[in-house]
């Protein structure tokens, strides 16, 4: 398997290659050259195996060699040894043909913890067998950053530096970040929001020197193999619907889009799916870009489902390398125009084409707080958190308008538990919802955080001074 990048510019790499290279050196994306293909039959001679199994028969083709296949497997067990759930991701029905994909039962209670406990592993064995350090600098709207860091704490050949906007996590997400003691962990509170934090870490891939004498390399969704594993639970999930005879739809919580865009990839290896809605909260670019085929830059507003608080989606530009049939140039036309003007359009065609998989809504913070009071009351109990409320939000809405058939299975994926948005799932609901008994003395333990203006020249003294020289 060889990986191209979304901009054309950039030398083609093995998986070894982009596993530590996160960004490509042209700015752009790395995308596989050519789409794996799995038959029908593939499909279904996955139904009823362990989720690591599901796993390791998705991923071996896009490792391509690179990895023995003992050694992957070994990581992918140990992986998905640390979610407390059998199922690793297991499905809750919630209506006749709708439910939740519960992706919130690994170690920091959100849906990174699927890729980030298996990328720190991948990390570890490159970096050792080519007996190299890496240093790892990430932006995070809330969830990245403690999956990350609990993915690569202690690792050997590693150092670790998250980036988050300052104020504008919510407290636990915080202290999932800043209460981890492992030397090699460094937290930063950006003064900015994401959308800078996210700006500064591409900045710092961009600077060539630092980054080949840091050895930089990237655990955000720009990291090819993070979309990847994320591509195993749509697969898990269509075969426990009746797959692959029976095609479901999938509504996700929408933010740097590269959730949705493991959906992509599972629909493009051939697994039947009927729809991909994307859904936004008020920071609705992505849902602007699919009813109008203009993207652009907003500005960004807090909301009560901050890890979706975001204007420009890292993920959307391979989307776009594919909706322009793969033509790096008209992808560095369209990144440039967002550079320089703050948006594009793409063609009236392109758009159509694309809407042929995709559809996508939006829920302002009214609609949010009503759902999150609506799903406890449905539910026997059960709390959801503020983005897994605004994908049954949009859900509801996009069964009708998205013209699926009634019989369609919905899935809405969950992307974290409610205890990491406390206040706001109290504030609907009455109810406080729990950390479990592994977090329950979180708030605590120290803290250890660094507090940096929005500059470049400074975060990167900060990183050059704190990361250990090989």
């Amino acid at each position: 398997m060889r990986y191209i990048s979304t901009r054309g510019q950039a030398p083609e790499l093995d998986f070894e290659g982009v596993l530590l290279a996160g960004l490509a050196t042209d700015g752009g994306l790395y995308v596989p050259a050519q789409w794996p293909q799995f038959s029908a039959a593939d499909w279904r001679a996955m139904r009823g195996l362990p989720y690591a199994e599901i796993a390791f028969r998705v991923i071996k083709p896009f490792v391509g060699g690179c990895i023995p296949d003992a050694d992957l497997r070994r990581m992918i067990d140990e992986a998905y040894a640390t979610f407390g759930h059998k199922a690793v991701v297991p499905l809750r029905q919630i209506d006749a043909n709708d439910w939740l994909l519960e992706l919130f039962h690994g170690p920091t209670l959100a849906f990174k913890d699927v890729a980030l406990q298996l990328l720190g592993r991948l990390f570890d064995w490159a970096l050792a067998r080519s007996g190299r350090r890496a240093t790892i600098v990430g932006a995070t709207s809330g969830d990245t950053g403690s999956a990350a860091i609990e993915g690569c704490r202690g690792r050997a050949n590693l150092d670790i530096f998250i980036l988050f906007p300052h104020g504008r996590v919510s407290d636990v997400q915080r202290r999932q970040m800043t209460t981890v003691p492992d030397a090699n962990v460094h937290a930063i509170a950006l003064e900015g929001t994401f959308d800078d934090a996210q700006a500064m870490v591409k900045a710092l891939f961009n600077d060539a020197g630092f980054r080949n004498a840091a050895g930089l390399t990237a655990v955000n969704s720009i990291n090819w193999a993070r979309v990847m594993a994320q591509i195993v639970y749509y697969v898990t999930a269509s075969l426990s619907l009746g797959g692959p005879e029976r095609a479901p739809a999938f509504c996700v919580p929408s933010g740097n889009f590269g959730d949705i865009f493991a959906g992509y990839c599972a629909a493009r290896m051939g697994l039947p799916i009927a729809k991909l809605i994307v859904a936004t909260n008020r920071n609705d670019i992505l849902a602007r870009f699919f009813e109008t085929g203009e993207y652009r830059k907003d500005g960004v507003n807090p909301t009560i489902s901050p890890s979706m608080d975001i204007q420009v989606a890292s993920n959307f530009e391979r989307l776009l390398f594919d909706m322009h049939g793969r033509d790096a140039a008209q992808v560095r036309k369209l990144m440039g125009e967002l550079d320089s003007a703050g948006g594009f359009t793409v063609s009236a065609n392109a758009l159509a084409e694309t809407k042929r998989l995709f559809a996508a809504g939006r829920a302002d913070e009214k609609t949010t707080k009503a759902m999150l009071k609506t799903a406890f009351a449905a539910s026997n109990g059960q709390l959801v958190d503020p983005h897994t409320a605004v994908g049954l939000a949009v859900a509801a809405e996009q069964r009708t308008k998205a013209g699926l058939p009634p019989d369609t299975p919905l899935v809405t994926l969950a992307t974290a538990d409610a205890a990491k948005f406390p206040a706001a799932v109290e504030e609907a609901t009455g109810q406080h919802p729990a950390l479990p008994p592994r977090m329950a003395d979180l708030f605590e333990r120290p803290e250890r955080q660094t507090v940096l203006p929005n500059d470049v020249a400074g975060v990167r003294a900060f990183i050059e001074s704190r990361r250990v020289k090989a």
